[in-house]
């Protein structure tokens, strides 16, 4: 299989902090979002990197948990799941340091020790996991 490819671009204009920026993904789904400093570092009305970093993680890692149930013969009812991405001032900069994963799944028919296999697999071998160089926490709750 040839590699996939997605793609997003990014404008801005201005200072780092006082400028503005906006997103745009090749789906569309985000066209000239605004970014900000504001909106990364305070509570303004837009995106961010690591709000879409943690979108994607969440994202990444249901899905790779419903192939791994349903490969399993398990397949699941439901999957709900939250990502934190946390980013803290380090040395030189910042750097995101963890993304923590919280999962309710509901799986008929699953122990909870197979569940918990399985989605400690689906953490390590969503493609996002691979990609953060950072501690990747996993809460997950079998209802």
């Amino acid at each position: 299989m040839a590699a996939i490819k997605r793609n997003a671009s990014a404008h801005w204009s201005g200072t780092g902090k006082e400028g503005k920026g906006t997103i745009t993904t090749q789906s569309g789904v985000l066209s000239n979002t605004p970014y900000s400093f504001s909106r990364r570092f305070g509570d303004e009305k837009g995106t961010n990197p690591e709000e879409l970093i943690a979108a994607a993680h969440a994202s990444c890692f249901t899905m790779a948990l419903a192939f791994q149930l349903t490969g399993a013969g398990k397949p699941p009812e439901s999957l709900d799941t939250s990502a934190v991405v946390s980013i803290e001032q380090v040395e030189g900069g910042f750097k995101i340091s963890s993304s923590a994963l919280t999962l309710k799944a509901r799986v008929p028919g699953l122990s909870k020790d197979e569940f918990m296999k399985l989605a400690e697999a689906a953490k390590a071998g969503c493609p996002v996991s691979k990609v953060l160089n950072a501690a990747i926490t996993l809460d997950a709750t079998l209802e």
